[in-house]
């Protein structure tokens, strides 16, 4: 037989881990709700022509073959999703005489994308989207209002703080166009390289590919440099001394959101302005973030306004939203024990058995409790108590529940106390009732 090895890329958690992710996914979930956004999930299959729609490459798509539809059309290429920003466009065309506009939507769901498994990125892991898409026009507010939901949502999370930072398409663009740079959606995508490859080496692709002069290349790093919290960056682009409607278009859009963002929730956004982020669909607030601590990692939370991803021909769909790369942030989290569970299981107490023929009372005994919302696990043998209690702490059990001459006891194994009960009143004090998430470095 041949050996098990793991398969890069793909990430199975230890149950531990596994209890991380799951309270993630259920604050996250919990967050977006309180916001007013209803949840969906869509197939994990496209058409490979609308998955490249969003300009990706085809070697990042996992191709199904079984799946190609042959009958009347002739071959039609079908590939898992590898983001849920593309499924979203074409469930949004498909179902739009049945959706209320704007459509308020989050996602929780994996996706698969074929790229060099690395630190922090997967071939198959989890997303978590939140967008909101107006049919026909969709209000600038809802640029500011999208972050602030991903900072809610990642401030309940037992993690180092996550800060979200911002720029806008039309600052760069109005930009670009005002120093006589021709090619901007290339400069666009080179300056998005800007924190991984450095400024020389953007300068020289600017000048070698993209066809920039050294004094634009020069002016596109100072416009990249600049970021604040306020309306001072608004005053520094100008300083440059080039100017276009464009450019104050998207500078007047940018003060309004990081003030508007700002003001709801304080240092909630910063602008960045070598913030461009390569896809072409974005059209104005474009959004990155990183977890404090873990730069290194990359942006955990990214996203923008796309005016026409969506559209029918006749209508057009306008939305802006951000995505949380869920298994990334993971990654670091459980892989570093940065953030770990209260405990391993979710099990509360553990129900001795004195011998075989009392199991059912046991069993009699979990049903109570677990029908009072108290997760009871019944004890796999009837070997002494004191093995018994061995097998609940080695699995980070609390409590072990008996059943004695003198009634029914329960056990504190961290702390020895053992007091009479009852398993049609007892409670667990409320920190043991459910496993939550906590910090190590923070006890």
């Amino acid at each position: 037989m041949a050996k098990i090895a793991p398969l890069s890329g793909f990430p199975e958690w230890l149950p531990a881990g596994r209890l991380v992710e799951q309270q993630v996914v259920d604050t996250l979930r919990e967050t977006f709700e309180l916001h007013a956004f209803s949840g969906i999930e869509t197939r994990a299959v496209e058409p490979v022509e609308r998955l490249l729609s969003k300009g990706e490459t085809s070697k990042e798509i996992y191709l199904l073959s079984r799946l190609q539809d042959r009958e009347k059309s002739g071959p039609a290429e079908l590939g898992l999703h590898f983001d849920l920003t593309v499924p979203l466009a074409r469930y949004v065309l498909e179902h739009a005489g049945h959706l209320h506009f704007p459509f308020r939507r989050y996602q929780i769901q994996k996706v698969w994308r074929g790229e060099r498994p690395q630190d922090g990125r997967f071939r198959e892991f989890l997303q978590a989207d939140v967008d909101v898409v107006g049919q026909g026009e969709l209000a600038f507010h809802h640029e500011i209002e999208v972050p602030l939901v991903m900072v809610d949502a990642l401030a309940r999370l037992p993690i180092p703080r996550v800060i979200i930072r911002a720029s806008n398409r039309k600052v760069a663009q109005g930009f670009y166009e005002a120093i006589g740079i021709e090619n901007t959606e290339e400069t666009l995508r080179v300056i998005d390289k800007l924190d991984k490859i450095g400024a020389g080496a953007v300068a020289e692709i600017l000048q070698e590919q993209v066809g920039t002069t050294p004094d634009q290349a020069r002016l596109a790093l100072q416009l990249a440099e600049i970021s604040g919290s306020d309306a001072s960056v608004a005053d520094r682009v100008m300083a440059l001394g080039h100017n276009s409607p464009l450019l104050e278009e998207g500078l007047e859009e940018l003060v309004a959101l990081i003030e508007g963002a700002n003001a709801l929730i304080p240092g909630s956004l910063q602008a960045d302005l070598k913030i461009a982020r390569g896809l072409d669909y974005y059209t104005g607030s474009v959004y990155e973030s990183t977890m404090l601590g873990h730069e290194d990692l990359g942006s955990v939370c990214s996203g923008g306004r796309y005016d026409s991803l969506a559209s029918d021909g006749k209508q057009t769909y306008p939305g802006v939203g951000l995505s949380i790369g869920v298994s990334r942030m993971l990654a670091r989290i459980i892989g570093k024990e940065t953030v770990v569970p209260s405990r391993p299981v979710p099990t509360t107490v553990l129900i001795a058995v004195n011998d075989e023929s009392e199991r059912l009372h046991a069993e009699q005994t979990a049903m109570r409790l677990r029908q009072r919302g108290i997760a009871a696990e019944v004890s796999p043998n009837c070997a002494k108590f004191g093995k018994q209690i061995r097998y609940a702490d080695r699995r980070g059990i609390p409590y072990v529940w008996f059943s004695t001459e003198e009634g029914e006891q329960v056990k504190d194994i961290r702390s020895g106390e053992q007091v009479p009960t009852d398993s049609n009143t007892w409670l667990p004090p409320a920190e043991d009732r459910k496993v939550t998430l906590v910090r190590p470095d923070k006890d």
